[in-house]
C-alpha cells in the first residue's frame, strides 16, 4: 500500500490497488467519530454507446440513471433500507461522467462498507420491477422537465454541443426509458461495474488495511477488463446555436450563457483546467468583479447571478447566469469585457486576491469527507490527483486567464439560453 502524501495541505491518503483492478484511497480521520465511504463507478449519462464482448451497443439514453435507482434493490429487500437502519445515511447520484453511491455512519462502518460493496457489485433486476421503475422515473422526469433552471441548462447544452452527448439528459426522456429492460441494465452493469472501471474512497475513523480486506472479501476476484467507448463525431468548435429560448411558468427571465472550450485530454491538466476556468469566470463577472458590479447596479442582475467553470469527458466550457429582465444585454456586456480584458489584461491585484480565495476555499472544502472522496474519485477518473491543487495553483497565471477569455470573444463559441416568462405569468 503506498501513501501519497500532500505536506502543503497538512493530508495524505493511503493508495492501493487491488489484484482484481479495483483503486481504493483512504484518507484516515481518526480524530473524527464518523467515516464516509464513496463507491463509484466511470460511467454516466454520456456513455450511451459502448463495446461488450466484441460487439457494439447503443443503449437509450437515461439507463446510467436508471440503473442507479434500480441497484438498490437486492434478492432480499432493499439495501437503501437496510443502511438506514444500520445508522447510516446513504444515497447516490448519476452526473454526465460517473455514478456513485456512498453512506456515512458513526457506528457499524464496516458492517455498512459491506452492504455497500456487495449491493453495487452484485445486481438484481426483474422484467416486472424495471417496468415498474419506468413508471416512477417517467414522473420524474416530468417534473425536472417543469423545472425551469433544469431547461435554461439543457437548452444551453443542446445549443453549445453539436455531436457530444453531453447535450442528452441523464436521466433521458420518458420515451428513451421505455425501452429500457433488465437485459439492459445486466449489459450495462456487467460493461461499466466492473473493478478496473470503478473507485473506493474512504474517510473517516478507519483503518486502511481493514478496508482493503473487506473490498478484497466482498468484490469479485477479477474484473472483464476496460471499457470501450464512444462519444460519436468529432466535436467542433462552433456551437449548434447561438441562442436557445423557451417560455415556461417564471415571474422573471432567467438565463445561462456561456463559451465553449476546447476539450482537455484525460491527465493532470484536467484539474488544472478546472481551476484555470474557474478563476478566469470570476475574473470577468464573479462578484469581486468590475462587471459584476456595473451589471448589479444597471438592475440587471442580482445575488442569484453565478459563474464558473463545468468540464465533463471531452468538453468543457465557462459560463454566467441566473435572473435578469434583459438577458441579452448581460450577454453583451459579458462579451464586451472578456474581449476588453484578453486585449488589456485582467487587473494584477484582483487576480491574486482570486487566486488566493479559491486556494482558501479549496483548503475549507478539506473539512467535508464528502469532498475528499468525491473530489478524488471524479479526478482519478479524470487521470488526476485532487490533492495536488496548491502545486496547480502555482502554475496558473493572469496570462492563461486572459488567453481564456480571449474565446468568449469569439462570438461562434457562445450560446445564450433563455426561459421567458409565458404571458400572464405574475
Amino acid at each position: 500500500m503506498k501513501v501519497l502524501k500532500y505536506p502543503r495541505i497538512g493530508e495524505q491518503l493511503f493508495h492501493k490497488v487491488l489484484d482484481n483492478g479495483l483503486n481504493v484511497f483512504i484518507c484516515p480521520k481518526p480524530e473524527h467519530a464518523k467515516s464516509y465511504a464513496f463507491f463509484a463507478t466511470n460511467y454516466g449519462g454520456m456513455d450511451t454507446r459502448f463495446c461488450l464482448n466484441g460487439q457494439w451497443h447503443d443503449t437509450p439514453a437515461g439507463v446510467a440513471h436508471f440503473l442507479e435507482h434500480k441497484m438498490f434493490d437486492t434478492e432480499d429487500g432493499n439495501a437503501l433500507q437496510d443502511l438506514a437502519s444500520n445508522g447510516a445515511s446513504p444515497n447516490a447520484f448519476t452526473s454526465n461522467g460517473i455514478t456513485g453511491y456512498y453512506f456515512e455512519s458513526t457506528e457499524k462502518f464496516e458492517e455498512n462498507l459491506r452492504i455497500l460493496l456487495r449491493f453495487v457489485s452484485v445486481p438484481w433486476f426483474t422484467a416486472e420491477s424495471v417496468d415498474k421503475e419506468q413508471g416512477i422515473i417517467a414522473q420524474e422526469i416530468r417534473m425536472i422537465e417543469d423545472n425551469p433552471e433544469w431547461q435554461v441548462y439543457m437548452n444551453l447544452m443542446e445549443g453549445l454541443y453539436q455531436n457530444h452527448p453531453a447535450r442528452i439528459s441523464v436521466a433521458g426522456t420518458v420515451e428513451s426509458i421505455s425501452h429500457i429492460t433488465d437485459k439492459t441494465l445486466y449489459d450495462c452493469h456487467r460493461t461499466f461495474y466492473t473493478p478496473e472501471n470503478m473507485v473506493l474512497c474512504v474517510a473517516g475513523d478507519v483503518e486502511p488495511e481493514r478496508v482493503c480486506a473487506i473490498a478484497d472479501e466482498i468484490l469479485p476476484k477479477q474484473g472483464s477488463g476496460k471499457v470501450e467507448r464512444d462519444y460519436g463525431e468529432t466535436e467542433p468548435a462552433a456551437v449548434a446555436q447561438r441562442r436557445v429560448e423557451t417560455k415556461m411558468e417564471v415571474s422573471t427571465p432567467i438565463f445561462q450563457y456561456a463559451c465553449k472550450m476546447p476539450p482537455v485530454s484525460r491527465g493532470p491538466e484536467t484539474l488544472r483546467m478546472q481551476l484555470l476556468g474557474d478563476l478566469a469566470a470570476q475574473a470577468l463577472v464573479g462578484q469581486s468583479s468590475p462587471l459584476y458590479a456595473s451589471l448589479y447596479e444597471q438592475g440587471l442582475i442580482n445575488r442569484e447571478f453565478d459563474c464558473g467553470c463545468e468540464m465533463y469527458p471531452g468538453c468543457v466550457f465557462l459560463y454566467a447566469g441566473g435572473e435578469s429582465r434583459d438577458p441579452a444585454a448581460v450577454a453583451e456586456q459579458i462579451a464586451g469585457e472578456a474581449a476588453r480584458l484578453a486585449r488589456e489584461g485582467i487587473d494584477e491585484q484582483l487576480w491574486q486576491r482570486l487566486k488566493k480565495a479559491a486556494y482558501g476555499s479549496r483548503v475549507r472544502g478539506l473539512n467535508s469527507f464528502e469532498t475528499i472522496c468525491v473530489g478524488q474519485a471524479q479526478s482519478f477518473f479524470d487521470g488526476a490527483q485532487a490533492l495536488t491543487f496548491p502545486e496547480m495553483f502555482d502554475t496558473i497565471t493572469r496570462e492563461d486567464g486572459q488567453a481564456l477569455l480571449a474565446k468568449w470573444g469569439q462570438a461562434d463559441r457562445t450560446t445564450l439560453s433563455v426561459v421567458w416568462p409565458k404571458e400572464g405569468t405574475v
